[in-house]
């Protein structure tokens, strides 16, 4: 595939436009600066970064005659945090860059913040401090906003407001034919619906709308425990999920963390939130009073939205070699402890590999988030009809040299498929694969179920119905291959 005719339409259509080409030091700065290098190992022949609403339109006019013939293909990308290979980024295609649309505008009259589709959460969080104004967007920082606005998104404040997907009230989107439409309750109401967790499949988002809430300060951090409390502390996450009224303002993540760096063995960690600014809430306590503890790695206090966003993104490594996987599990305390049992086995024989630091994460989906899915419009996850308590089980890995990608790959695709079995032997095992999270073999869109695979395949062939978006934006997770 040779892209050179199309770059020079988009050359000649958009003459102030930013083309960055390689062997130039922006080409290089933009293309290391994925969060997984496994990302950056993709070398675009030309990285586009539109300047305005109608660079894209322009963009997607130009490139579509040269993608339906199959001479050029393309990519899009917002943050570029999600760490599966070819999600935001193309090798030999055209990358189309999205941070200098970047905008951001309170409207709070209207309840709604408006957030341009190259924003990360920081500078969102930095516009709102101060202000008694919360939103349900991405828990670090340096997170880019389209990834989880499009795919699911877990936010600090999900078992109240529900996936970060639910709370966009409106997308401004760059449709197949170069039309720009917003997607909303009122207005194209099936395309609102695909966009929350249909992913890249639709169009090019430009802005995205989401509802504000009244939001002071926080509570919460990191505790940090000897493994051998790994199994209660997993208990005490089902007790919690399950109780007959759980409390909708805590966010709680139980893992087991390893970092060769900082010692030869694994250790518990526990990350919890209280939405609100209590200090010690008894829902916590639990979690907290955990024994024996790590104390000199404990960050529990009173914090912003800010500061809780800024200590996420200090967890998280940029411009190394990066792999999420997961799967989805009832609540069930005795085949997430036999997770964890399968993990750690698995983690023993890679531990010398060089700059390892991973992680076993269980995060809750609660039936109050699930039930705010609905209340909120819908989304196309699948997941609203359980309405009962999940969890996600996620294998996270940083790790140093390309060398190693087998070994780290093998090692949680192993680990993966011994817990889906081990889940499904007990009856446990949810089919939703969350697309945040997945890597380049799932299937999180066959997993919404067949229901919510129609409709998005229904609002592809209405929106797009050459496909361009499947066929000339191959990367992420796709309708139809």
């Amino acid at each position: 595939m040779d892209p050179s005719r199309a770059i020079d339409a988009l050359k000649e259509a958009i003459p102030d436009g930013q083309f960055f080409f390689r062997g130039t030091t922006e080409y290089g700065d933009r293309n290391s600066s994925y969060l997984s290098q496994l990302e950056s190992d993709l070398k675009p022949a030309c990285i586009f970064q539109p300047r305005s609403l109608q660079n894209v339109v322009t963009f997607v006019r130009t490139i579509r005659p040269f993608a339906c013939k199959g001479e050029a293909q393309f990519a899009v990308r917002g943050g570029g945090q999600q760490p599966a290979p070819g999600c935001a980024n193309i090798q030999d295609g055209i990358t189309v860059d999205l941070s200098n649309l970047a905008g951001i505008e309170v409207k709070k009259d209207q309840g709604l913040i408006e957030i341009g589709a190259g924003a990360r959460w920081g500078a969102v969080y930095d516009k709102l401090d101060g202000s008694g104004i919360g939103v349900a967007g991405g828990r670090a920082n340096n997170c880019g906003i389209g990834g989880l606005s499009l795919e699911g998104g877990l936010s600090f404040f999900s078992s109240r407001e529900g996936f970060i997907c639910d709370n966009v009230v409106n997308y401004e989107i760059v449709l197949a034919s170069g039309e720009v439409v917003n997607a909303n309750a009122k207005q194209h109401p099936d395309l609102w619906r695909a966009l929350r967790g249909g992913g890249n499949n639709f169009g090019i988002v430009t802005r995205y709308d989401f509802k504000t809430f009244p939001q002071g300060s926080i509570w919460g951090g990191n505790i940090y425990y000897f493994l051998p409390s790994i199994p209660s502390q997993i208990e005490n996450l089902v007790n919690e999920l399950n109780r007959p009224n759980p409390s909708h303002e805590t966010h709680l993540m139980v893992s087991i963390g390893y970092a060769g760096a900082l010692s030869p063995d694994p250790v518990g960690l526990n990350t919890v939130y209280f939405t609100q600014a209590v200090e010690n809430p008894p829902e916590l306590t639990p979690f907290m009073s955990v024994q024996p503890q790590i104390e000199q790695y404990s960050s529990v206090r009173t914090m912003t939205l800010k500061e809780a966003a800024t200590d996420q993104a200090a967890g998280v490594s940029m411009g190394t070699r990066c792999a999420y996987m997961n799967i989805t599990v009832k609540s069930n305390a005795a085949a997430l402890i036999a997770a964890s049992e399968i993990y750690k086995e698995a983690l023993e024989p890679v531990k010398s590999v060089e700059g390892l630091r991973c992680s076993f994460t269980l995060q809750p989906y609660p039936a109050s988030l699930l039930e705010k899915s609905s209340q909120n419009g819908g989304n196309s996850l699948g997941l609203e009809t359980t309405h009962e308590p999940l969890v996600s089980v996620l294998l996270l890995s940083y790790w140093q040299n390309v060398g190693d990608d087998g070994r780290i790959l093998e090692m949680m695709g192993n680990a993966l498929e011994k817990i889906k079995a081990e889940a499904a032997s007990r009856e446990q095992l949810v089919p939703y694969v969350y697309m945040n999270y997945a890597f380049v073999n799932q299937d999180p869109v066959g997993s919404y179920g067949e229901d919510s695979k129609r409709h998005l395949t229904e609002v592809s062939k209405k929106y797009d119905p050459e496909g361009l978006f499947q066929k000339g934006c191959p990367g992420g997770f796709k309708l139809h291959h």
